[in-house]
């Protein structure tokens, strides 16, 4: 049964990251720059106190908040905790390289804002709330593009505002249509209503949202801004792009699929299956013969979207949709994370033939720089090989089995570009690698390497979390 209440506690998590923003961006005002480094802490504590919290919130039966507008359910929990936990790896590659900054503290009030953002995103059920999310999500990240005021950040920020801007008003407009169409944004509601109404109004608010949201989540057709926004942020910033937005957009569109348009007229599976295939294809193609580390994982990333799609496809019509999105969701974050871990711990490595050598010179780097490349392949006992296959079976239950096989293809030819980086890392001959590094950063790879392997090898009891039934 659930339940509906108006306590600001159901949000204890964004309620603690919203607040250590705030006080963060008071403190930095009085703080002398030597330290800054308190508000980076306070952020940390706050995304700690977050995960307790979230944890203990999914052991308790789903609800909603604020007029059924926000929804606490086993895919709010799961993000919560992915998030946090994720923007705790960005903020533990950052304290090195943001040490003095005189902008320190504004950088941990943003990535603190971007992460509240995809939270809100995450847990919304409200399209107004979504919108909301979208907003908040975007802007910080917008900045955090740009933070560094070079050219390739300035052109970076630029291009990611530009086309952000644009997919952001489509987004509007169709949330416009909607709510004429529905005569409410409360998903519940619209999707009783969508059951009956006119198709081609249907049609065009959900392709104006859809570009909005696969803008965040950096997926076909909205993937532009990728390449040019990872490449021209400095490392900690591509890391979070790559994830901690992505996380937000992807369970919004699981929540929309199976509770708006899984019963109406649209032919949303069909949509988003081959939304799946051209994300997952287009994505390796452009990182085939890439020399650019960043760039690379860039175009990684969009194809990752597209497995990710896979279970979104299938929502309400296959059993393991829910728990291969989530576990998928948590396996990718930490895995390309720890992958931007190690490109942190090597500031003056961008390209491929930066690396050779690696393994002679800091060969616990090396084997977290493996174990993540092979990680995003999908290779045993990593936790993407077991999203990767609960991703493949709720797609071969939901009657996909067409993208089941292009999926499989596009993983066999994905190892050929985590390859490329991987030999040169490993190579005994050329230079002796990049000796100079982050040692915090060093760490924070090694710890979301074994999270990875960790998350792999005990997946089973995890997987068995994540079967709580979605809020409708």
């Amino acid at each position: 049964m659930t339940e509906m209440n108006e306590n600001p506690l159901d949000l204890l998590p964004e309620v603690l990251l919203a607040a250590s923003a705030v006080l963060g961006l008071l403190l930095g005002s009085w703080l002398p720059r030597a330290r800054q480094w308190i508000v980076g802490w306070l952020a940390a504590v706050a995304c700690l106190a977050g995960i307790v919290a979230a944890s203990v919130a999914a052991a308790e039966p789903a609800l909603t908040a604020f007029g059924e507008a926000f929804s606490v359910d086993a895919v709010t929990s799961t993000s919560r905790i992915v998030v946090l936990g994720g923007t705790l790896i960005i903020l533990g590659v950052s304290f090195r390289p943001l040490k003095g900054d005189p902008r320190e503290t504004e950088f941990y009030v943003l990535v603190q804002l971007a992460a509240l953002g995809a939270l809100m995103m995450a847990g919304a059920q409200d399209l107004l709330l979504l919108a909301a999310g979208y907003l908040l999500a975007s802007i910080p990240a917008y900045t955090l593009a740009g933070f560094r005021k070079d050219g390739p950040g300035t052109e970076a920020a630029l291009k990611f505002y530009v086309i952000g801007a644009l997919l952001g008003v489509l987004m509007l407009t169709g949330i416009t249509i909607l709510y004429a169409t529905g005569r409410g944004t409360a998903y519940p509601m619209l999707g009783e209503v969508f059951r009956d109404a006119p198709e081609a109004l249907v049609a065009a608010g959900t392709t104006g949202l859809l570009a909005g949201v696969l803008f965040k989540a950096g997926g076909v057709p909205a993937h532009f801004w990728v390449p040019d926004a990872v490449q021209g942020s400095s490392p900690p910033v591509a890391a979070l792009l790559t994830t901690i937005p992505k996380i937000g957009a992807l369970a919004a569109l699981f929540r929309l699929g199976d509770v708006v348009l899984a019963d109406s007229t649209l032919p949303w599976p069909a949509l988003i299956a081959v939304l799946a295939a051209a994300s997952m294809t287009l994505g390796n193609l452009g990182a085939f013969f890439q020399q650019d580390v960043k760039r690379l994982l860039a175009y990684s990333t969009i194809s990752q979207v597209g497995y990710l799609l896979m279970p979104i496809a299938v929502a309400g019509r296959a059993d393991l949709a829910q728990q291969a999105l989530l576990f998928y969701l948590a396996a990718y974050a930490v895995t390309n994370l720890g992958a931007f871990a190690v490109v942190c711990a090597l500031p003056r490595a961008h390209t491929l033939d930066d690396y050779r050598g690696l393994a002679r010179e800091r060969p616990l780097l090396a084997a977290s720089l493996v174990v993540c490349l092979l990680g995003l392949v999908g290779t045993p006992p990593t936790s993407v090989f077991l999203g990767k296959l609960e991703a493949f079976s709720a797609a071969f239950d939901g009657g996909y089995a067409w993208l089941v096989v292009v999926a499989a293809a596009n993983t066999v030819a994905s190892l050929f570009y985590y390859l490329r980086w991987i030999v040169p890392a490993v190579s005994r001959g050329g230079s002796s690698g990049p000796s100079e590094g982050d040692r915090a950063a060093r760490v924070v790879a090694y710890a979301a390497t074994f999270a990875s392997l960790g998350l792999g090898i005990a997946g089973g009891p995890v997987l068995d979390v994540l079967t709580a039934p979605i809020t409708r």
